[in-house]
């Protein structure tokens, strides 16, 4: 249990309230103020101690403060912090990339999963010379104006056209952007079918979100991409390296044209990539394809020194004998404690994600296939729940729990007796949204 908030941290929230807009750096809306972290553990500046679930929304895989990432890190601080040019540690990475990945023959870097993504679907427009792209209801691609198109939609939309997440973005994207409901592959090469003509490339999450694809669904996208010649982007920022080391592609069998990478490739560092075919990678070379077809993409700390060597050290642990079969017997284990805690106290409850990133949500529908079914949700009652299970010492975002390496016996335990004590004081009395 955590012991409340002490005066130290009670000034620095006082202090983020008159500095930062909402008094957050914009992640997670809460007051805690983190001070360390080491291995599946964190603590804040009060000195309460949580089970992490949240690992830093995904990029702490294997644990807070590796000792083998440490190391790496200090080792190169000593020779550098960056220097707008290539290091041998970034192309080292790269190299580790493209052995690793199915789809990627070339990399490049950026620092964030967001631009990753902005780059990935104007590398499609580039190759294909056309605007629209495809992606689908409640998918999250990143910050960009064309991302945030139905990410967060009110309403499903019955005529392909987004809906705008956010203020400030242009109202004519919307023209550039189609949308179609996530593992509905009819209504997606209805689409594809209809726009084939126009269409760069479809943008998918390989388990968007929480929703792991249906079967056949990624198969049928790559079949129908494949046969108009539209470029198929694996946003993989979140299962790369997480389902398997060679990500949701691999997981699920499916190989794209073009992926994007971030959190774990970074190990806890900025650092994400864009990988992919190399006839469709061309177009960041100039050599290659001349001044008409050149994308020019730069970056000040693109593929760093430092996080290109914390990637490295990251990837070289995931390597090893038994690592994923560890990291999934641990996120079953977390799994099925939740679930047996949340039924047992008579709540509906259903369990959706995979071994390494899933979540408990509270609805009548036996199945969650997409952000559709989303509205059957109890949102507030899910946030009630993680209010509590905080209480109780386990740390974790409003709708996901990320499983890390590091995650030791007693701390799946710790989860599910917080998990035991918030269940009994809850109480659903059906959707309220």
């Amino acid at each position: 249990m955590t012991n409340g908030v002490g005066a130290e941290e009670a000034a620095l929230v006082d202090i983020a309230r008159s500095v930062l807009p909402a008094g957050t750096f914009g992640n997670m809306p809460t007051d805690t103020v983190i001070r360390r972290g080491a291995g599946g553990r964190i603590w804040d500046v009060s000195g309460n101690e949580y089970v992490d679930l949240l690992i830093g929304s995904g990029p702490m895989l294997i644990g807070h403060a590796h000792p083998d990432v440490n190391k790496a890190v200090r080792e190169q601080l000593e020779q550098g912090s960056t220097f707008f040019a290539n290091n041998e540690h970034g192309i080292r990475l790269a190299r580790k990339i493209v052995d690793a990945l199915p789809c990627a023959e070339l990399v490049r870097f950026t620092t964030s999963g967001t631009e990753a993504d902005a780059y990935a679907m104007r590398l499609a427009r580039a190759y294909r010379k056309r605007n629209r792209i495809l992606k689908f209801e409640g998918g999250y691609h990143g910050m960009s104006d064309w991302a945030l198109m139905s990410t967060w939609p009110d309403k499903p939309s019955n005529s392909g056209r987004p809906a705008s997440d956010t203020a400030g973005v242009p109202e004519h994207l919307k023209d550039d952007m189609l949308v179609a409901p996530y593992n509905d592959l009819d209504a997606a090469c209805t689409l594809i079918h209809q726009y084939r003509d126009e269409l760069a490339g479809v943008i998918v999450e390989p388990m968007q979100r929480l929703l792991p694809p249906a079967p056949g669904f990624l198969k049928g996208l790559r079949q129908i991409t494949k046969e108009y010649g539209i470029v198929l982007i694996f946003d993989e920022v979140v299962t790369g390296f997480r389902l398997a080391y060679g990500g949701g592609q691999t997981y699920y069998d499916v190989i794209p044209d073009v992926c994007t990478l971030g959190k774990v490739v970074g190990g806890g560092f900025a650092l994400a990539a864009i990988a992919g075919r190399a006839d469709i990678m061309a177009h960041f070379d100039k050599t290659r394809v001349g001044s008409d077809g050149f994308m020019p993409q730069l970056g000040t700390l693109s593929g760093s020194p430092v996080a290109a060597v914390a990637g490295l050290a990251t990837l070289e642990v995931l390597e090893r004998p038994g690592t994923y079969e560890r990291l999934f017997a641990t996120g079953r284990a977390i799994w099925k404690g939740i679930e047996n805690a949340l039924k047992n106290a008579g709540l509906p409850v259903a369990m959706t994600g995979e071994s390494p990133m899933f979540d408990a949500l509270f609805t009548s529908k036996q199945e969650i296939r997409n952000h559709r079914d989303m509205t059957d949700v109890d949102v507030p009652l899910t946030r009630q729940l993680n209010a509590l299970v905080r209480k109780s010492g386990v740390f974790k975002s409003d709708n996901k729990i990320y499983v890390s390496l590091a995650h030791t016996e007693q701390d799946v335990l710790d989860v599910i007796s917080a998990y035991e004590r918030a269940a009994g004081q809850l109480r659903w009395d059906g959707p309220c949204n």
